[in-house]
């Protein structure tokens, strides 16, 4: 019996016997807040205080019996919208959250599916999934809410790479995916170079993900919009943890300064500079394959390497109607080594090194009119580094190598919400991106600095609709970017429909057209010492012009007795794309073309929840092509991202204070281009066959995870965590290409994705 079959076997029998387990669960009636307040009162010995308006008319199904109290009280917030604040031990005030951003105040919609795949994961009637990190379950391979590996458990959206920082939604390169943070756009989104989310998930209350029918709100993100924010209201309780697993080290902290004021801080720090784990180990063969720290001809090199992240928020209530939000996030990726090498009997040693750092900075004021009426006024900043120095010492060469993005901008919303039907939301946003591009090198003396400034002044409108049965929802909007260096005017329309009938069907249409001003590309695979070689820049509108896109999706969905069946199908096309931001590594390598893409696909899940079990199959089919007129006779070819099967399989169990996820991820590989089997070489060049004419072989990956909660004392909560990432230890190829060797003949270069990687977690919360 080998491993894959064993792992299934596993699996099976999991799947069976928790099935089995919970299979005597009887569905619950929905029932008043009030009487369900009643019940959380007895069974944890608390009080809550609230205002009798806040809570009339509400119902909803009562809490799982097995929940904590915190759990507890974020599933009475995601089913109600009411905010839920613990002052002590035995004290919970319940108050509105009108005094949240107004952007916020648009997703209070009625919730389609709640605890989707694992508990804190929300699917909307507005076609968006929410994440809740507060009160996560769990997912297979993951013991701590990494919102960015969190995601990929959704349908059509993966990563080709495995790496964070290469996220695939629907067939869109990772530049294409809008990542905010508290309304700040992020230009790097992981540490270890992509394979741990550089965001502290502990400070994160919601994430709000949308493949297609975003708000009017949103600029750029052409594939996707990941939003993610922290809370807004001051903790009135004192809360803190501190965790450690085998990467890195964390430490958070939530309370009030005074009855008007309040602090949020966290910190991270790696571990890999002080001594080596299994997991850095991993982590270290897969992103550094191929790059000048493993190529390099040396006699002997010493790397160090390290990674953190600080944030912070205050919160200042000016009134009741008033509040400030001051926030700041500074994320730190730094790579160093020394190279020793004999160069005319000489003993040299050089140092060579990557920085890569994303600074953002916001300060927001929001203001209650009246009870209808909400504004918000935001300014912000963002400003990302990258930084190479690369020294070659056989060549007596140094290479400097700068990308830097800075992103300011202003944000003026309004909320407008007669009724309990309509809901309005408009704003004008004006932004400024400023991006710079450097090479220095001093042997031949060569210096390159390219830098191009984009001013946008935005304007959007959207009305929603909700049907006093909620059995009708719907979402209209218009956004309006005027690119000043350009002269130029763009009309992005977005919609989201949703009709429920027959009780338990729900059909849900989708679509919007979309731009984009900046992206990322790839001049050398070497560049920036080959580990993060893509390099932010700015459209010029003609070599690289603005991205267009263009996607409408329909779905149809079946929601009984915690049994979910979801269709949907979708087209999208991106226009004005480059062949230098989409990473070729075969003829079109080094050329500079304008093309487009078109992806046609149907995501297809079964999701079953029973009691504390949930257990998910989801199946990806697409297909994704490009068009460059200039390129293989304006004939299509395969996108680079073209993965054409996708299958997750799943399941989470939560018993008592031990929570259990195994899964199972199979894909088609991705597209690559063979030499010309008769003529492969000719010179110093590969003579390529037709673009991605093959396919890598298949990716296959099993994961499994167990977390354990307990308390130290009365007051001191504790888990513990333990995972496998790729359970077999398959040998995965996740790229291949050619290079020409000394010999003038073709190598063929495969990538392999992460082994068998384990990791380890202790956290403590106060």
């Amino acid at each position: 019996m080998n491993k894959v079959t064993l792992v299934y076997i596993t699996f099976f029998v999991f799947f069976l016997g928790s099935f089995s387990f919970h299979a005597q669960t009887i569905q619950k009636e929905t029932q008043s807040l009030a009487s369900i307040l009643k019940i959380v009162e007895s069974q944890y010995e608390i009080t809550f205080s609230f205002a009798d308006k806040n809570i009339r008319g509400k119902q909803l199904h009562a809490p799982p019996n097995n929940l904590s109290l915190s759990e507890v009280l974020w599933y009475l917030e995601e089913q109600t919208g009411l905010e839920f604040t613990l002052l002590n031990e035995s004290s919970v005030v319940i108050r509105l959250n009108a005094l949240n951003d107004s952007m916020s105040m648009q997703l209070l919609e009625e919730v389609t599916v709640s605890n989707y795949l694992t508990r804190g994961i929300t699917l909307k009637t507005n076609g968006t999934t929410q994440i809740r990190p507060q009160g996560f379950g769990i997912l297979p391979g993951l013991i701590e809410p990494d919102v960015l590996q969190t995601i990929q458990a959704l349908p059509a959206i993966q990563s080709s790479d495995e790496r964070i920082s290469n996220l695939n939604v629907r067939g869109g390169t990772n530049d294409q995916n809008l990542i905010l943070w508290d309304g700040i756009k992020m230009y790097q989104s992981g540490h270890f170079f992509g394979l741990i989310s550089a965001f502290n998930p502990y400070l994160t209350k919601d994430v709000i993900v949308s493949k297609n029918g975003s708000s009017a709100a949103y600029g750029d993100g052409v594939s996707s919009v990941i939003d993610m924010r922290s809370s807004n209201q001051i903790e009135l309780n004192d809360n803190a943890g501190v965790g450690i697993n085998l990467v890195n080290a964390d430490a958070y902290y939530k309370g009030d300064i005074n009855n008007k004021m309040g602090l949020q801080l966290s910190a991270r720090r790696s571990l890999t500079d002080l001594f080596t784990t299994p997991t850095y180990d991993e982590y270290f063969k897969r992103i550094f394959q191929d790059t000048d720290l493993t190529n390099s001809n040396t006699i002997s090199q010493n790397e160090r390497f390290y990674f953190y992240d600080v944030s912070a928020k205050f919160l200042y209530d000016i009134s009741e109607k008033d509040n400030i939000r001051i926030n700041a996030l500074n994320i730190y990726n730094d790579l160093n080594y020394d190279e020793e090498a004999n160069v005319n009997d000489v003993d040299e040693v050089l140092n060579s090194k990557l920085t890569q750092r994303n600074l953002a900075l916001g300060i927001t004021y929001n203001r209650i009119l009246n009870d209808k009426v909400t504004t918000s006024a935001q300014l912000y900043l963002s400003n990302y580094d990258l930084d190479a120095t690369n020294f070659d010492i056989n060549n007596n060469q140094r290479l400097i190598q700068e990308n830097k993005v800075l992103d300011t901008g202003l944000k003026l919303h309004v909320t407008y919400k007669p009724d309990e039907t309509i809901n309005y939301f408009g704003g004008y946003q004006f932004s400024e991106v400023g991006i710079s591009n450097l090479e220095d090198v001093n042997n031949p003396v060569f210096r390159r600095l390219e830098k191009q400034v984009l001013r946008t002044h935005s304007i959007f409108n959207e009305i929603g609709f909700s049907s006093k049965s909620k059995q009708t929802n719907a979402r209209i909007g218009i956004r309006t970017n005027y690119i000043e260096k350009f002269s130029e005017i763009y009309f992005e329309p977005r919609f989201s429909f949703s009709q429920r009938f027959l009780s338990h069907f729900r059909i849900e249409l989708l679509g919007e057209l979309k731009s984009q001003t900046t992206s990322q590309i790839i001049d050398l695979q070497n560049d920036f010492l080959g580990v993060e070689k893509r390099r932010w820049v700015v459209s010029n509108n003609s070599t690289i012009p603005v991205i267009k896109s263009r996607q409408f999706s329909a779905g149809l969905h079946y929601n009984k007795n915690k049994l979910l069946i979801s269709t949907e199908a979708y087209i999208k096309e991106v226009d004005n794309i480059t062949t230098r931001s989409q990473g070729f590594q075969n003829q079109y390598q080094f050329i500079n073309a304008i093309g487009s893409y078109r992806i046609k696909g149907i995501d297809f899940l079964i999701n079953k929840q029973i009691a504390n079990l949930s257990s998910w199959l989801s199946y990806s089919l697409s297909k994704n092509d490009y068009t460059f007129e200039d390129l293989n006779f304006g004939n299509e070819f395969p996108n680079n991202a073209d993965i054409r099967h996708s299958i997750k399989f799943g399941s989470s169990l939560t018993y008592n204070k031990l929570k259990l996820a195994i899964g199972v991820n199979w894909r088609t590989g991705k597209p690559f281009t063979e030499p010309n089997e008769n003529n492969p070489v000719s010179g110093s060049f590969i003579n390529y066959d037709l673009p991605n004419n093959e396919n890598i072989s298949y990716y296959l990956r099993a994961d499994i995870s167990a977390i354990y909660n307990f308390k130290l004392s009365k007051t001191i909560n504790a888990s513990t965590g333990f995972s496998l990432w790729n359970v077999t230890n398959k040998k995965n190829i996740i790229n291949t290409y050619y290079t020409i060797n000394d010999t003038e003949s073709t190598n063929k270069v495969e990538l392999e994705s992460l082994g068998i990687t384990p990791n380890f977690s202790f956290r403590v919360h106060f």
